[in-house]
């Protein structure tokens, strides 16, 4: 019996050297058979292959008849079946004596020729549900505890249909030709081989195998008892699962020796032989010596039956394994198996083993013994030995229905559950495999069918009659229910049953028949009958023999003699407790570094935003202090406010201190005029560096100095500088926190100024406490400081927003301090305020008259008059020359008829305003104030928020009540109604805003709201219907490739199964992708500057607007940000997935890149992110796109072009990371050149006739430096450079040391002869220019630099003439495309050029007409050269509107005199009509609609910054709600 495991004592190595090897000493003469089992039948080439298809023996029993299983209800619940079939004491003897070692030696024969454990592809899961209350997987009665169970690899082109139902996939080969021993494959016996001496590769002792590495063909799951995993402690066998547990890796080592041991024997018999030889040979012998022991040696002797005679191979029998062969071989070897194992030397010698707590038990507790990774009782060669001794001696359990709880509760489990049931689990196993019913194998045996329950007693009378009508209640008392492996341990008694016997006879006489490669096969040439005789003589006694220390003795004892008998059948009670079952999670200790990388991801654009672009554009600026300088006498010194800066300090001889910064500019002057004494204040910690200076009536200066010599040397200059001005000086000392907390800023000044001004309006103008701030509501500090403060000539000049060395600043200032101390007190200021909101015109203009009667003589002389036209024409920028301001005082003495006066008297002065009397009824100082009046002032004039407002957070009167302006109809966007008490009657007026061009209205019917937002809508569809079309046809296309992918991957995705392990990610994930891919693709034709100008003069124009193509490069731009947002929050779930998703699933999911190897821990989440191609890139592409994006916003690209320049060309970049992106191929093959290819050839196609032009250097003609900072080119013409007025150039000039290009309007015309452009200094790289093409560089280089032109391209402004009447509207440096437009258009109308454009409506919006002094000139040339009255020119000066006070007023007065006169405008000379405030977009367009009624259509072509196309916008769209001519509006920014 396999009690001591053989049938003869006469060991093998004695036949070695019989002299048998005759002829097969040479070389290999056979042929060798494959390791993956192909070709063995040279007719069926696959049966017996590694992956080769299970065989049924009965049809298949799914749930569909295809592939999906039984579960429940149709069938019992596999833990519930498994705890009423198979429960049971453990302790019970083998009926047969059978020993441990057979049984363990049965688990190796069936890794040998069977393994389906491998996870299938897509994983699919029938998992095992515990019952509540389950006292070993739910002891808490949660009742949701549910057990994975993976299904099998199956045959991808099986499970279709009905005929054709899934057939599972066998892993390794179905022959008995030492898979287990050299592997299923030729590569995997090459890796566990030494090509050395035809040997197996060792490890450090020769008694073992390597240790695997990772990465190889070994499974390495975790150890359920210790949570260890990894690849040490895991020896290379042919059986990856070799290293299950002790006793089946002890087996594996046996056989591993038995190799080596006949390597060695022949390698020494045959020096002559290679390597490959000896190999061979041994491999032959020990796969005959294996097969012999396997059929005629260990199978009788487990199913007590008597095998068949062998008759010769049998090409047509099938030897493939059968699915039922799983159920009854794995059924039949677990009941046998014992909690555990006991150890022994060869003096019969039981010894103990050491437990994980280091307690000692008599055995080896199995359940403490799966995946062991380096088991103290097992760390030489005779320590496996002893294990072998003891498991020699030892009864295996019962053969019955019970299998001990080590299988049943404590079996290793799967994925994240450390434990699992190993009968369920073979339950769910066999319904995995679609197994018939038990009834049904039966017949197919010819065996007594069983009709009833009564069936199992009679064949098993030791079955308690309890377990049967348990096992009947789960199926319902239907017998022709029960399952096969149910029913096959039902009937298990002694042996296994008649059904599970005939099942494992039938596979194993099948195996041999149909193997060619079969040892007694005489027709193989493989053996000689001599030989085949030695070997049937070889038993697994003899093979123990070689690989041990045993004796033969010692092995060959019958069991019924008492030596080496075991000591007892071991239970559970002896034995160590099982480690109870652990649920891994595989995010433990993830969550907070996966939450710092997605807030790292999401906060990086905004860090970027804040912290590292101040730096790269400060590096980009060139930034550094200026040198010192060398004239004044200067200290280095601290300013106390929010921040340090670096300031110098200049004593004046007049007793002004001025405060420099670090260019030299002035921050502020102290004057000590009025002092007697000056107080300063001393620290005397932290280093003794700070120093305070008290300003009386003003804010504090607080100085930091480098160290204390420093600030005495400082105290010394000034107490010399005092000295000599007849000043004293007062120090004192405190702490330099305590003196910092004394300094007064200029943040409290500031609000002390605020609350000053707040209740000096309270008491001027009716306004409620409520509104403008009650004193009470003040601290008591507060109000004292308010009531006491006094306005310096700065402040007060602030105050009004001028300078204070303006001479209206001067009179005012001079006039209002009563005392003559310097400074205006609260009630001074409130003397002078009165009189102008609430004076009569006969006292303003007395108040005036008295400001500029500088002699006092109650006289005006004609000089005292052009000292007060010289502080009102200040506003202007002293735009007139003193012959103008002489010609227009002369004109207005003139109109007065005072031209023989030399002095005015008021009465003459005021006679001169007598047809302005209502513009100074309603003039008001304009102070600056609280921001906080301006929320008031909106209770007051509902329309306040859409009147003119100065910038920052100063607040105009006249934005407290804005119609109360200057009343020319020039002014205003709206009416704003407001009501003011009059001085005299008291009674309340009302007063409206008049309209432009109001002489053509007439009276039309008023549709009702609703149908002008029905009008809005079709004109905004007529407007932009090829905008729309364009869009909609993009975002179509992007929805569709979205959509596809999206659908692909959720219902029709690849076998791997990825949609159902992160659906809502892939899915996401997939369709941005291809969105993105679409719109990074062809983003790229909005840049084709080239192609775009030539389409736009094609008829494609009518259906494309390719004067949009930078506004549907920001569209698209955006778009793909946004599908990029998405793509990377897809990705994020994957990836948190990805993370909590075992290795079984993960290796189907990317079989390229994960091997499941038991292991099942997934990889990290930052593996993910940063060590895969897919991550590292992406994260890459995140950082691209942010930065590209954050620098192309329009504020960086205003205060840095070249950052923006630099930044965006990084799209090389991110083109190539989005290629290598996608190119891995993690989840899809790559897709993104089906959308890259087309448009970057037309792309790179477009760039190359670019750089052709490019080539070409022009040569500059003249340079000018213009007012307002810009810089005039004037440079050759290139040949064949035809353009249209209003067109686009882009230039770079080398001489600056940088490439980039920046685009210009052209502002010559198409007929000139040159080409020239005006350049506003306004950024980093214009501002260059200028300094490059000033008159000193040119001078020293002795030329004009050269420029590189590339273009020209085409834009909305050149459609100016296809319209009959257009409007033309261009704000600051925006006028420069009409500049070329409007020369255009005269010189085709003086050549009498048919143009469809009859009447154009230019509007110039400037800040001071002195910005643009060159454009006027333009203009003069326009109006000159118009004959036929095509052009209307307003000008618009804004910097007057928030300015609006007694001194603007005059100066209007000024301005209508001087063009009644001279028929010319004051500021510019010419005759277009000057008008003060921003144009009223409204009221002009509807007087258009009456003026040009015939009109159906009218173009409105914009170009300045953006607040005013928006007006222009909303002003479109308001007056397009009308039934009548509409607006087509297009505009560029800047």
């Amino acid at each position: 019996t396999w009690g001591c495991l053989s049938l003869s004592c006469s060991p093998l190595n004695m036949a070695l050297g019989s002299g048998v090897f005759t002829g097969a000493q040479e070389n290999v003469h056979w042929e060798v058979q494959r390791y993956d089992g192909w070709y063995n039948n040279l007719l069926y080439h696959t049966h017996g292959s590694a992956g080769s298809k299970l065989l049924r023996l009965l049809p298949a029993n799914y749930a569909d008849s295809v592939y999906q299983p039984l579960q429940e209800p149709h069938v019992p619940n596999a833990r519930q079946l498994s705890n009423v079939a198979a429960r049971g004491d453990s302790g019970k003897a083998s009926s047969r004596n059978r020993t441990v070692l057979g049984v363990f030696f049965g688990y190796h024969v069936l890794s040998e020729i069977l393994a389906v454990e491998n996870p299938g592809c897509p994983a699919q899961f029938i998992n095992i549900r515990i019952p509540m209350g389950d006292p070993i997987f739910d002891p808490d009665n949660a009742g949701d505890v549910v057990l994975p169970f993976q299904r099998s690899k199956w045959a991808v082109e099986t499970g279709l249909s009905p005929n054709n139902p899934r057939e599972q996939i066998n892993m390794v080969t179905g022959w008995l030709d030492g898979s287990a021993i050299y592997g299923p494959s030729h590569s995997w016996s090459d890796a566990l081989r030494s090509f050395s001496g035809g040997k197996l590769a060792s490890g450090s002792d020769e008694s073992f195998p390597k240790q695997t590495v990772g990465g190889n063909f070994m499974w390495k799951a975790l150890d359920p008892s210790t949570g260890q995993g990894g690849p040490q402690g895991i020896y290379e066998f042919g059986n990856a699962r070799g290293n299950e547990n002790l006793f089946l890796q002890a087996e594996s080592i046996v056989w591993f020796r038995y190799h080596n041991h006949w390597a060695s024997k022949l390698a020494q018999q045959n020096p002559s032989w290679s390597d490959e030889d000896v190999f061979q040979h041994a491999r032959k012998w020990v796969v005959a010596t294996y097969q012999n022991i396997v059929l005629y040696e260990w199978l009788p002797t487990f199913l007590q039956k008597t095998i068949p005679s062998y008759a010769g191979y049998k090409q047509h029998v099938d030897p493939s394994i059968s699915t039922e062969f799983l159920a009854a071989m794995g059924h039949s070897l677990a009941t046998m198996v014992p909690p555990g194992v006991y150890r022994r030397n060869k003096s019969c010698h039981f010894q103990e083993v050491l437990n994980q707590d280091d307690s000692k038990s008599p055995a080896f507790r199995l359940c403490n013994s799966y995946w062991c990774r380096k088991n103290p009782n097992l760390q030489t060669a005779q320590d496996v030995d002893d294990l072998l001794l003891g498991m020699s001696s030892q009864i295996a359990e019962r053969e019955d229905n019970v299998v001990v709880e080590d299988l049943r509760d404590y079996w290793y489990g799967p994925l994240k559950y450390s434990r699992t049931d190993y009968v369920a689990s073979y339950i769910q196993r066999g319904r995995d495999l679609g197994l018939s019913t038990y009834t049904k194998a039966q017949e197919l045996f010819d065996l007594m069918p069983a009709t009833n329950w009564s069936f199992f007693p009679a064949l098993s009378p030791s079955h308690s009659q309890l377990v049967l009508q348990n096992v009947a209640a789960l199926y319902n008392n239907d017998i022709s229910k029960l399952e096969l492996l149910p029913g096959g341990m039902l009937e298990s008694n002694g042996d296994p049953g008649d059904l599970f016997s005939a099942i494992i006879l039938d596979q194993f006489t099948r195996l041999r028949d149909g193997d060619r490669f079969w040892f007694e096969n005489t027709k193989n040439r493989l053996f000689t009958d001599a030989e085949i005789k030695e070997i049937r003589k070889t038993t697994f006694h003899d093979v123990l023999v070689n690989v041990t220390y045993a004796e033969p003795s010692s092995l060959c004892l019958p069991v019924d003699r008492d030596h080496c008998l075991q000591p007892q059948q071991l239970t559970t009670e002896q034995l160590a407790k099982c480690t109870p079952m652990t649920v891994l999670d595989y995010f433990e200790g993830s969550g907070a570094g996966f939450g710092l990388i997605l807030v790292a991801l999401c906060c990086f654009p905004l860090g970027l935003h804040w912290s590292l672009l101040p730096l790269f554009i400060c590096s980009l600026l060139k930034c550094g202090c200026c040198a010192k300088s060398p004239w004044g006498l200067t200290m280095p010194g601290m300013e106390a406010e929010t921040q340090i800066n670096l300031i110098y300090l200049q004593l004046h001889p007049d007793k002004i201190i001025k405060v420099l910064d670090s260019r030299r500019a002035v921050l502020r002057s102290i004057s000590l005029k009025n002092q007697t004494q000056v107080d300063m204040v001393l620290s005397i910690n932290k280093g003794n560096k700070a120093l305070l200076l008290k300003i009386p009536k003003e804010y504090d200066l607080v100085l930091l100095f480098n160290g204390e010599a420093e600030r005495s040397d400082f105290v010394r200059m000034l107490t010399n500088y005092l000295e000599t001005n007849g000043l004293s000086l007062n120090v004192s000392d405190m702490t330099e926190r305590s003196l910092l907390k004394r300094a007064v800023t200029k943040e409290q000044r500031k609000q002390i100024l605020e609350t000053f001004f707040r209740h000096l309006y309270a008491q001027v103008l009716d306004i409620n406490k409520s509104d403008a701030g009650d004193l009470n509501f003040e601290t008591s500090l507060t109000a004292k400081e308010s009531l006491k403060c006094e306005l310096s000539r700065t402040e007060f000049a602030e105050s009004l927003g001028l300078k204070p060395q303006s001479m209206f600043v001067e009179s005012m200032f001079s006039l209002a301090d009563k005392d003559g101390n310097g400074y205006i007190s609260f009630r001074e200021f409130l003397d002078i305020l009165v009189v102008f909101m609430k004076g009569s015109p006969e006292e303003k203009s007395k108040l005036m008259f008295t400001m500029y009667d500088v002699d006092g003589n109650k006289f005006l002389s004609k000089e005292e008059f052009f000292r007060m036209m010289r502080s009102f024409i200040e506003i202007s920028n002293n735009c007139l020359s003193g012959d103008q301001m002489g010609q227009g005082i002369e004109s207005m003495f003139q109109a007065s008829g005072f031209q023989d006066k030399e002095e005015l008297t008021w009465e003459d002065f005021h006679y001169m305003l007598r047809d302005h009397d209502s513009e100074l009824r309603f003039t008001q100082l304009c102070i600056k104030g609280q921001h906080g009046v301006a929320q008031r002032a909106k209770k007051l004039c509902p329309l306040a928020g859409a009147c003119p407002r100065p910038a920052g957070s100063v607040l105009l009167l006249h934005a407290v009540f804005p119609t109360l302006l200057l009343p020319t109809r020039t002014l205003g966007l709206g009416r704003c109604p407001i009501r003011m008490r009059g001085e005299r009657d008291g009674k309340w007026a009302t007063f409206r805003q008049p309209h432009l061009y109001t002489e053509a209205q007439r009276t039309k019917y008023q549709r009702s709201k609703v149908y002008q937002k029905i009008q809005q809508f079709k004109r905004f569809i007529e407007n932009y219907r090829r905008h729309i079309a364009c869009v909609v046809l993009f975002s179509a296309i992007t929805a569709g490739v979205f959509a596809e992918r999206a659908y692909y991957y959720a219902f029709a995705s690849p076998a791997t199964g990825i949609a159902d392990t992160t659906y809502v990610g892939i899915v996401i994930s997939r369709g941005a992708a291809a969105s993105i891919s679409f719109m990074y693709s062809y983003i790229l034709l909005t840049m084709c500057r080239n192609l775009i100008t030539f389409l736009r003069e094609t008829f494609l124009n009518r259906y494309i607007p390719f004067d949009a193509a930078v506004d549907f490069h920001r569209w698209l731009a955006m778009a793909a940000l946004i599908f990029s947002i998405l793509h990377t929050g897809g990705h994020v779930v994957n990836v948190y997935i990805f993370s909590v998703s075992p290795l079984s699933i993960l290796s189907c999911l990317f079989s390229n890149v994960f091997m499941d190897d038991g292991s099942q821990m997934p990889e990290k989440y930052y593996w993910w992110f940063f060590e895969t191609v897919p991550g590292m890139t992406g994260v890459l592409l995140l950082v691209i796109l942010a930065v590209m994006y954050v620098f192309a916003s329009h504020y960086f690209r205003r205060i840095s072009f070249r950052g923006f320049w630099i930044t965006h060309h990084l799209y090389v970049l991110l083109y190539i990371m989005v290629i290598v992106h996608g190119s891995y191929g993690l989840v899809q093959q790559p897709r993104f050149h089906i959308y890259f290819i087309i448009p970057a050839l037309i792309y790179g196609a477009d760039k190359l006739v670019s750089l052709s032009r490019k080539k070409l250097e022009m040569s500059v003609l003249k340079a000018e430096l213009l007012p307002s900072g810009v810089t005039y080119l004037k440079f050759q013409r290139p040949q064949d450079f035809d353009y249209k007025s209003g067109q686009w150039v882009r230039i770079a000039c080398l001489s600056l040391g940088t490439n980039e290009y920046h685009p210009f309007t052209l502002t010559s015309a198409p007929h000139e002869d040159t080409l020239s452009l005006h350049i506003r200094a306004a950024g980093p790289w214009t501002t260059r220019l200028r300094e490059l093409y000033s008159p000193e560089i040119v001078a020293e280089i002795g030329r004009y630099p050269k420029l590189y032109l590339d273009g020209p391209f085409g834009e909305g402004h050149q459609e100016w003439n296809k319209f009959e009447v257009s409007v033309l509207v261009g704000g600051g440096i925006g006028v420069t495309p009409f500049a070329s437009i409007l020369k255009d258009l005269v010189f085709k109308s003086s050549v009498s050029s048919k143009m469809p454009c009859k009447k154009i409506y230019f509007i110039w919006v400037t800040r001071t007409q002195r910005q643009f002094e060159w454009l006027a000139d333009i203009i003069r040339e326009v109006e000159e050269n118009d004959q036929h009255d095509l052009v209307s020119v307003h000008i618009y000066i804004t910097q007057l509107a928030e300015k609006f006070d007694l001194r603007t007023t005059m100066l209007y007065i000024c301005e209508r005199h001087f063009q009644k006169v001279l028929n010319r405008s004051l500021f510019t000379g010419l005759r277009s009509i000057t008008h003060f405030g921003r144009p009223p977009f409204v009221p002009f367009f509807k007087s258009l609609q009456e003026v040009h009624r015939q009109v159906w259509k009218i173009g409105v072509f914009s170009c300045g910054p953006p607040g005013m196309t928006k007006n222009v916008e909303q002003a479109c769209q308001q007056i397009n709600k009308l039934d009548q001519t509409y607006f087509v509006h297009h505009y560029e920014n800047f």
